[in-house]
């Protein structure tokens, strides 16, 4: 029978990830809609009032997985831009990298995406890893112009198409016809993503550089 020590350990030390992982599986299996604390609570086979040691209530177990999500996503992104020799192929690589995300991670990304579930602005640390993932694009675009490799000028629409791509992208992934469409044409969504990638590109590439 487990000490009183080690209970104690995995009811201050494990519980909160186990509620969490729960949590995650229930979005994946139903929705977000279905997440409650004492259906998590259920799910993850603790006592009903188990959850508000760690979480006084919905929305701060839902924060709290959105901010571990951005770090997630964030640690994906910069490891793709890590990963490319030059500005403009990390910015295709982190397109890439959204899509991988959303599949890998479908519970999170679901999440992520419902901004009136749960907003960043709302949960300051959400906010830094999201404004992180901003910076890191924001930070690319502006060295593939330093180079000549994308027009000059405000960045901000620049990141905005690459923010707008991943994202969009990631949801047609998980809940859209990527994978239908993929098949259709002997394909697969990752191959699919990664054309879009390529032809994005090949357009910034090609865009005039002049001021």
């Amino acid at each position: 029978m487990p000490s009183s020590e080690s209970k104690s350990a995995y009811h201050h030390g494990a519980l909160r990830e186990r509620l969490m992982t729960a949590c995650l599986a229930l979005i994946e299996a139903e929705g977000i809609g279905a997440v409650s604390l004492r259906r998590v609570a259920r799910e993850a086979g603790v006592s009903p009032g188990a959850p508000y040691h760690h979480f006084p209530d919905r929305a701060t177990l839902l924060h709290t997985i959105t901010a571990q999500g951005f770090e997630l996503l964030v640690t994906e992104l910069r490891a793709a831009h890590d990963g490319a020799g030059t500005p403009v192929e990390a910015l295709g690589a982190m397109i890439e990298a959204y899509v991988h995300f959303a599949r890998e991670h479908t519970g999170y990304a679901r999440l992520m995406y419902r901004p009136e579930l749960s907003r960043t602005t709302k949960d300051p640390a959400a906010e830094a890893f999201a404004q992180e993932g901003l910076r890191l694009a924001t930070d690319t675009v502006l060295a593939a112009q330093r180079e000549g490799t994308a027009p000059p000028g405000d960045p901000a629409p620049l990141v905005t198409m690459v923010w707008s791509l991943g994202a969009g992208l990631a949801m047609l992934a998980i809940d859209g016809p990527m994978d239908d469409m993929s098949a259709a044409r002997g394909s697969s969504t990752a191959e699919l993503t990664a054309q879009v990638a390529a032809l994005f590109r090949q357009m910034l590439q090609d865009a005039p550089k002049g001021v």
